[in-house]
């Protein structure tokens, strides 16, 4: 918890000014008491009151007014909540070793479906960006609510050669600082010394990708540029690293990419082990603030991609609470004015019953 108007604890130095008044009335009242020659007489005139009657509205008083000076200062608490402002800007790999079958019926196919899925589940109550690399990285659209638009760049993405994660990377930041006035575009020099503090934006990047890094900017060179901004960065390595044949269908591969021929309208390559770099990748989540997770087949991507809004749509803000913490101090003081007023009340002899006649 912080304080917005610490300065405003002053207002607590009350408490004890009030406890030295009332040391400094009741030490004038015993000078000022008549000495009567039986002290026993006017006790047991006096209605009886125990000690912790008359410390309970003491404390009570002091503690409403602990708190109720504690409101002054605006206290804040850092929460965490759901924020459905937040954009999700999803870059997905379309290298060629996409094609590979080791998940069926290919990795891109199985990583499409996943995303439609993902696309779907928030039916247009947040914005979704989609980026593609291979060899370049490239916005293929811009941070929408249109699902129809979103689905439909996904089913027309094509493979090509490279894997550049980093420009991915930079690609979703720019695409992010389109929309947030907050976001600085990847050409304004951020100041980074390695230490930067503060909440994290409310938009997200999430990466899919199969490989490790061949072409352009080091990923963790991207990662800095979105730590920098206060930028999470959620890594999903995907497929398996068993050597596997790569096929894909003629319409999931660009004109610059060549595959051998192959039976039904398929292209593929003989099979080959497919080097994921999990190192960078975890590196790269841990750098932003967020994590990496690992999806060997469609499922279990179907699965991280379903448990993602979880994750990257709960923000951490400040919640005020002074109006709690006004009402707690108010309750308390009025309590004991209360018990004080109901304890202190004059009890009427009770009056004697008339005997039968």
């Amino acid at each position: 918890m912080s304080l917005h108007w610490p300065w405003a604890l002053v207002a607590l130095l009350a408490f004890p000014l009030l406890l030295a008044v009332r040391w400094w009335t009741r030490r004038r009242k015993r000078r000022a008491a008549v000495r009567l020659p039986s002290v026993a007489l006017i006790r047991a005139a006096l209605p009886g009151r125990t000690s912790w009657k008359r410390r309970i509205p003491l404390w009570l008083f002091a503690a409403g007014l602990l708190v109720t000076g504690t409101a002054a200062a605006r206290p804040e608490a850092s929460v965490v909540v759901p924020d459905s402002a937040a954009t999700i800007i999803l870059a997905m790999d379309v290298s060629g070793s996409m094609c590979s079958t080791d998940v069926s019926p290919n990795r891109l196919t199985a990583a499409q479906k996943a995303a439609r899925e993902f696309i779907k589940d928030h039916d247009g109550n947040q914005k979704i960006g989609l980026v593609a690399f291979s060899g370049i990285a490239g916005l293929v659209v811009p941070p929408t609510t249109d699902t129809k638009q979103l689905l439909d760049a996904i089913d027309a993405l094509r493979t090509s050669r490279g894997t550049a994660i980093g420009l991915a990377i930079l690609a979703s930041i720019d695409a992010i600082a389109e929309i947030n006035p907050d976001v600085p575009p990847t050409g304004v020099e951020v100041p980074d010394d390695g230490t930067a503090t503060g909440d994290y934006e409310p938009d997200t990047i999430v990466v899919l990708t199969d490989g490790r890094n061949t072409d352009g900017v080091d990923p963790m060179t991207a990662a800095a540029a979105a730590e920098a901004r206060r930028l999470r960065v959620y890594t999903i390595g995907f497929g398996t690293a068993n050597p596997s044949p790569m096929v894909c269908s003629s319409d999931q591969i660009s004109g610059g990419t060549q595959f051998r021929g192959g039976p039904g309208g398929q292209f593929g390559g003989r099979g080959r082990f497919q080097d994921m770099d999990e190192g960078t990748l975890t590196k790269v989540a841990e750098t932003t603030g967020g994590k990496y997770f690992k999806a060997e087949d469609a499922e279990s991507l179907g699965d991280v991609l379903r448990d993602l809004p979880s994750q990257v749509t709960l923000q951490r803000k400040k919640t005020e609470l002074t109006s709690w913490f006004a009402l707690a101090g108010a309750a308390l003081v009025l309590l004991a004015v209360g018990l004080a007023q109901w304890w202190n009340r004059t009890r009427l002899p009770a009056r004697p019953r008339s005997s039968p006649q």
